[in-house]
């Protein structure tokens, strides 16, 4: 009488049977991203405001400044081709900076605490998929501005001078919305986080060359200007329209010197990394 042996020809080892940690946490965090996309799909007034707002201002402020002398800007610019980087900038920075908001409706309403319960793998999907759906979103809505931009006869940038905008976008849109991560992590409530989005807003878009240039101001908004991450990511840009892609081209004189295209993707970069790396310590807290 012979026994039988059970037969493990078939089984595979446990690294193949088992999805590894990198394929888990990619599933979660696009699993998290589906489900914010179809709120805005159940709410497309966000989206459809957020692009709203920055061409109203491109439209108006480009019609009030459209008789400006010739020679008012900078090599004879038009206000309007000079005003469009700006609000593309704008555009960016206000989707980013509303990043935190989910979260904190998410904390609010319990559906956090839910998550954090889960069988996640890791709970860093829950910050990525917030980044990766505040990162798309603002890319949406600053190529619809960049559109209608064009159609106003405002210019388009270029291929080279494209891929310059999108990177300029994705470093200040990074920092931005670390940022506002953070807030909706340490700020008690969303009526607290809406107020601080409020206030910031307006002053760091007229604190910037978004709507004037550098040598129109007076010495104290100079210097804040300069030191304005906006500004880093609205020179670039205008560089980009009028045909400058070079990452050696000055395009700012700050007056703390002459900055390049090289050294403002620096400076945003470094400002995104140095943002993750403070909200680091309360995420980890706060997703424990």
């Amino acid at each position: 009488m012979t026994s039988a042996t059970p037969s493990y020809a078939s089984a595979g080892t446990p690294a193949e049977q088992e999805p590894s940690a990198f394929a888990e946490i990619r599933q979660e965090t696009l699993a998290l991203t589906r489900r914010l996309f179809l709120q805005l799909q159940r709410r497309p007034s966000t989206l459809v405001a957020g692009v709203l707002q920055p061409l109203i201002w491109l439209i108006l402020f480009g019609a009030l400044f459209a008789n400006a002398p010739t020679g008012l800007l900078p090599g004879g610019e038009s206000y309007g081709r000079f005003l469009g980087a700006g609000v593309i900038v704008f555009t960016a920075f206000s989707a980013a900076l509303n990043a935190g908001l989910p979260v904190m409706f998410d904390r609010e309403f319990g559906f956090l605490n839910r998550l954090l319960v889960a069988p996640l793998r890791s709970r860093s999907s829950i910050v990525l998929a917030s980044v990766l759906y505040i990162t798309s979103l603002s890319l949406v809505q600053s190529l619809a501005i960049m559109a209608t931009a064009a159609l106003l006869g405002y210019g388009w940038p270029g291929g080279a001078g494209l891929l310059l905008v999108l990177v300029t976008l994705l470093l200040l849109v990074f920092a931005v919305t670390a940022l506002s991560l953070g807030l909706a992590f340490a700020l008690p409530g969303h009526i607290e986080l809406i107020a601080v989005i409020f206030v910031a807003n307006l002053p760091l878009l007229f604190a910037s060359t978004a709507l004037a240039p550098l040598a129109f101001m007076p010495a104290w908004l100079r210097w804040l200007a300069s030191i304005n991450p906006l500004t880093f990511a609205i020179e670039p840009i205008r560089a980009a329209y009028a045909g400058q892609v070079s990452l050696s081209a000055v395009v700012m004189e700050a007056p703390y010197g002459s900055l390049t295209t090289t050294t403002c993707l620096l400076i945003l970069t470094a400002l995104a990394a140095g943002l993750f790396l403070l909200i680091r310590p309360l995420l980890d807290r706060k997703l424990a």
